[in-house]
């Protein structure tokens, strides 16, 4: 913006001519007058903006200095556990390795653990984050019979350890007033596994029929559907409809208006990859791909919250075997939208995978380079970068490697890593104030 300098020149035609009576000495007073006015403004205006931008520094600092306070969850002896799941009781379930090497399905309510046991087999696990608040757990658990019929290690193997993560039978399953009880496959089936639970007795997940799907791989031999399961006596599974054309699929997360998302594809390996071809919503009866950030695979919806806003991670177009992957939030109004992983790491994060979601539309995940050696739990807090949450932990000791879960509280759930002995540990992390 110019300025013109106020007219000094008693003989300028313009001095007195538009303003009467006035003399030219009137009218060099009324410039300087103006001038003084205009810098008064100007003076204000300025101040103005200097207080709003301190304001929005202050406000942006503030926020910036959010703090949780973190305590370690208690463990059953090993040096392996985690929180996947956190409700608005503020349960956190997961699992804990015992001394032998074996996992156990666990929780954890007001700091006391709670050893889940399971059905029968070495380990058990939950995996994903279940949101039920009406006292209702589910997850996987091996069973007791070995050897498995086909020799399939399921999609449950990852989330055991070895020795014992292969070779046995294994169910999804609820547990409800201290009692684990394993959910029925589909017919001819041997295998299933539970990821969610809403508060109107559904259970959501995927189990196995009895055909041998051509479009396996590797250990698996049946093909596989995405199941909702309706809770009762007897327990009742019901097979949910896939994309066109594909083959097998798994539910992953429901919400309580009986909206369910998961994935869609043919079997593959049982682990994601090709069986995550379509990221998928199931509503009213039917089924809707979600879209992809370029790749058909590896397109998992992980969470849903009661707005029907979704969360997860997608395949990256030139890595068919996963690494790295692409967290996501899909909302209805504006489809989805890619999540990036933390910036200025070295090495630098490639890779960020987002786990949970609260009605706020927090979302909390993981960040990691490209070889998964720095990992670091996050938070995208209604933005497309996230924050460390290691940069928000106060004086707590670990490593804050990922995070699982977040419900309505804020509340944080996940995996912590031990900088002295190198243990995994199962964290809860609680906004200054909520306590």
């Amino acid at each position: 913006m110019t300025t013109q300098k106020p007219i000094l020149n008693s003989q300028s035609p313009s001095v007195g001519r538009d303003r009467g009576p006035y003399s030219a000495q009137y009218a060099v007073n009324d410039g300087y007058r103006g001038w003084i006015l205009l810098l008064i403004i100007l003076v204000a205006l300025g101040g103005a903006a200097l207080v709003f931008a301190q304001n929005t520094a202050a406000q942006t600092k503030a926020k910036a200095k959010t703090q949780y306070n973190v305590s370690t969850l208690a463990s059953l002896g090993g040096t392996s556990s985690g929180g996947n799941s956190i409700n608005d009781q503020s349960w956190a379930a997961g699992y804990s390795r015992l001394p032998d090497r074996n996992r156990h399905a666990t929780l954890w309510r007001n700091g006391a653990l709670t050893d889940l046991n399971t059905l029968g087999g070495p380990n058990s696990s939950v995996t994903w984050n279940v949101k039920n608040t009406a006292g209702i757990i589910v997850g996987i658990s091996q069973t007791a019979t070995t050897p498995e019929p086909n020799a399939e290690n399921w999609s449950s193997a990852a989330f055991y350890s070895t020795p014992n993560n292969i070779g046995y039978i294994n169910l999804g399953f609820v547990w409800q007033q201290g009692q684990m009880r394993g959910l029925p496959n589909f017919p001819g089936g041997n295998n299933g596994f539970a990821t969610g639970a809403n508060n109107l007795g559904q259970v959501v997940g995927w189990a196995e029929n009895g055909f041998h799907d051509p479009t396996c791989c590797c250990t698996q031999v049946l093909q596989f559907r995405p199941a909702m399961w309706t809770l009762g006596s007897p327990d009742q599974i019901h097979e949910l409809p896939l994309i066109p054309g594909d083959t097998s699929g798994a539910a992953t997360a429901i919400n309580d208006n009986g909206q369910i998302v998961g994935i869609s594809g043919i079997c593959d390996q049982a682990v994601g990859r090709h069986t995550a071809k379509h990221a998928v919503l199931w509503e009213n009866g039917g089924v809707t791909d979600i879209g992809n950030l370029g790749a058909q695979w590896w397109n998992t919806p992980t969470a849903i919250n009661q707005h029907g806003d979704v969360v997860g991670f997608a395949g990256d177009p030139a890595f068919v075997e996963g690494n790295p992957l692409h967290a996501f939030i899909w909302t209805k109004d504006n489809g989805i939208k890619a999540l990036k992983p933390l910036r200025g790491r070295v090495p630098q994060h490639v890779d960020s995978e987002a786990y949970g979601i609260n009605e706020a539309q927090q979302v909390v995940g993981v960040s990691c380079d490209a070889d998964q050696v720095d990992c670091r739990a996050v938070i995208w807090d209604h933005g497309v970068y996230p924050t460390d949450l290691n940069d928000l932990k106060g004086d707590y000791s670990g490593i804050l490697a990922s995070a699982k879960d977040i419900n309505n509280k804020g509340e944080i759930t996940g995996r912590a890593v031990d900088p002295t002995t190198g243990a995994l540990i199962a964290y809860l992390a609680v906004p200054v104030g909520n306590n």
